[in-house]
């Protein structure tokens, strides 16, 4: 715990000092000029302030207003040594903060006592500030946990949507990072970023209701299998529903989603516009430019030219204006993310 002395006269300072050798072990930093002491308090934290009202430039109760104002210093005790008693003088010190007073002449058993009640509060102050501190790390924690387990339980079911999903672990990968390179030149917070990462993944889940021989069958669907395929969207939502956890929150609008079109005509619910939930609009462009560029059983590959065309041409159509623009806006960051995941 430090002590700081603030006192325009040297030999007023040299009396705080020798009375608080007889007081309180801790160190003492004196300064005469107020200023000065306000610039030290910007990198230093003291326990204890004891000032004298009658100072040039700064007088006691400026220099209290101003250090209440550092943040490190709002809630130190500050003790005003003063030859006046007048309640005006006092009221305005205690209205900047002060929290005690002493009287010129100093009486040594007074001071002492009024330091060491003042270094008690200070000790009790600093007990109470790092039990908080250790519940906020424990909340962390605790926190933290849970968001590991909801992100493996995640990973966990995309896993086992891969096992039925003729489509690669590469397709998840990479759709994920488009997913999270649209929301990054949206603008859009990091937090939303990582978490539409870790939900994107699960925007196919619902096809582990799909039977085998719409799912896996190697040529094009008919009608009625294609009516089929597209409830899986709807089974995704009902997979994923109800939970508090965000990340699934999330992960549930996506499922649900992530083929509605902008203009109304997509499935299941025909939503239109900005109804369409904000990470499910990014998905969609993400997961079709992907799926254009990759080889499907009943399809040969899209070149990037072609594929990046259909994006352009279905821009406000099926697909959102702003999701399109953001994901065009850096293709060289698209080809290092189809570089990096390939098949």
């Amino acid at each position: 715990m430090t002590i700081l002395l603030v006192d325009d006269t040297d030999l007023n300072l040299k009396v705080y000092a020798a009375l608080m050798e007889n007081t309180a072990p801790e160190p003492c930093v004196s300064h005469t000029d107020p200023v000065a002491a306000l610039y030290w308090c910007e990198t230093h934290t003291p326990d204890l302030v004891i000032v004298d009202y009658h100072m040039p430039n700064l007088d006691g109760i400026s220099f209290v207003r101003l250090l209440r104002a550092l943040p490190a210093c709002a809630s130190v005790p500050v003790v005003m040594v003063t030859t006046d008693t007048e309640r005006s003088v006092r009221s305005a010190a205690l209205a900047a903060g002060a929290t005690d007073f002493l009287t010129k002449p100093l009486d040594a058993s007074e001071f002492r006592s009024r330091v060491r009640n003042l270094l008690d509060l200070r000790r009790a102050q600093n007990l109470l500030a790092d039990r908080a501190r250790l519940l906020q790390h424990e909340v962390e924690q605790a926190t933290a946990q849970i968001r590991a387990r909801e992100r493996e339980l995640v990973l966990r079911l995309a896993r086992a949507a891969e096992w039925r999903d003729p489509e690669t672990g590469s397709h998840i990968q990479r759709m994920a990072a488009y997913a999270g390179l649209i929301a990054a030149r949206m603008g859009l917070p990091a937090s939303f970023q990582d978490m539409l990462m870790e939900a994107a993944p699960m925007h196919d889940i619902g096809k582990l209701a799909t039977p085998d021989q719409v799912l896996l069958k190697p040529g094009r669907l008919d009608p009625d299998e294609l009516d089929v395929m597209r409830q899986h969207a709807a089974a995704g939502a009902d997979i994923l529903a109800g939970s508090d956890a965000p990340l699934l929150q999330m992960a549930a609008e996506i499922a649900a989603s992530h083929h509605e079109h902008f203009d109304g005509s997509g499935y299941p619910y025909g939503l239109r516009g900005e109804a369409i939930p904000l990470a499910a609009r990014i998905v969609a462009v993400a997961d079709v430019f992907d799926a254009l560029t990759s080889v499907r059983p009943y399809k040969r590959a899209w070149g990037l030219d072609e594929a990046r065309a259909h994006i352009v041409a279905r821009r406000g159509s099926q697909f959102c204006p702003a999701c399109c623009d953001a994901f065009l806006s850096d293709w060289d960051a698209v080809l290092a993310i189809r570089a990096r995941y390939q098949d």
